[in-house]
């Protein structure tokens, strides 16, 4: 069990969702939670809700000066948990090339510019705990998915490519990928969801998560066991199966 008394951690996404609900199980747990979104008004009501020392640092994760601002106002930090992300369900066949680099750049370059602006203090210190989340549509392309899932995939190779850096350090790397949770993102989606979960039991999830000295985690677990393993499978295979599943 991690020690979150007093604990700083900066929590990037966080006006609602799963970064919501994250932040209300950290600050409950003790911590001191940095509010970063763009939405100042929910942020602020956030912060209210909570029970423990919170702190607002609007940010866009799509603008570099932004970032380092936000940053800068965020001070030394403990942990960063990095939960930015847009969503709109894509085919190929339907190109918008607006969303689509939206996606990318906030869900993929944003943790880029976020984890950029955060780890020197951490590598400096030898001390720090990033978390990054990624997407069970990270796994492998799905139909439906342009944009989603690739910035979701680039952004789980790099937590794998930090861990593989940091791991013998005192800079501690975890990577969350998550199925269906009920947001307003997932809202969007007409097809069947299976295994959606609550804003809050997804963030059990990841707190439990949190608290080990495991790099990876998946979940639901049986959901995530079928992507998991569908890596092995052979293209012809897996496309035949997924063709119309998402």
């Amino acid at each position: 069990m991690r020690d979150w008394q007093g604990k700083r951690y900066w929590l990037v996404g966080a006006s609602e969702g799963l970064g919501r609900a994250l932040a209300l199980k950290l600050s409950r747990a003790g911590a001191e939670v940095i509010l970063s979104a763009r939405n100042a008004e929910r942020l602020q009501a956030l912060a209210d809700e909570l029970p423990g020392r919170s702190q607002i640092v609007p940010i866009d994760v799509g603008d570099r000066e932004s970032v380092t601002k936000a940053a800068e106002a965020a001070g030394q930090i403990d942990g960063l948990v990095f939960l930015a992300g847009v969503y709109w369900p894509m085919n190929a066949k339907e190109w918008d090339a607006e969303k689509a680099e939206a996606m990318a750049d906030i869900n993929f370059t944003g943790g880029l510019r976020v984890v950029g602006a955060a780890i020197p203090q951490m590598i400096e210190r030898d001390e720090g705990h990033i978390v990054l989340t990624g997407s069970l549509s990270g796994f492998r392309g799905l139909p439906g998915a342009i944009g989603y899932g690739a910035s979701k995939a680039g952004l789980m190779y790099l937590a794998e490519s930090m861990y593989a850096d940091l791991r013998n350090t005192g800079v501690v790397v975890q990577q969350i990928n998550p199925g269906f949770i009920k947001t307003r993102l997932t809202d969007k989606n007409e097809f069947r969801m299976p295994f959606i979960m609550e804003p809050e039991a997804a963030a059990d999830e990841m707190f439990d998560h949190m608290n080990t000295d495991s790099f990876k985690k998946s979940f639901p677990r049986a959901f995530s066991l079928l992507f998991r393993f569908s890596q092995f499978w052979p293209d012809w295979l897996y496309y035949r199966f997924f063709k119309g599943q998402h």
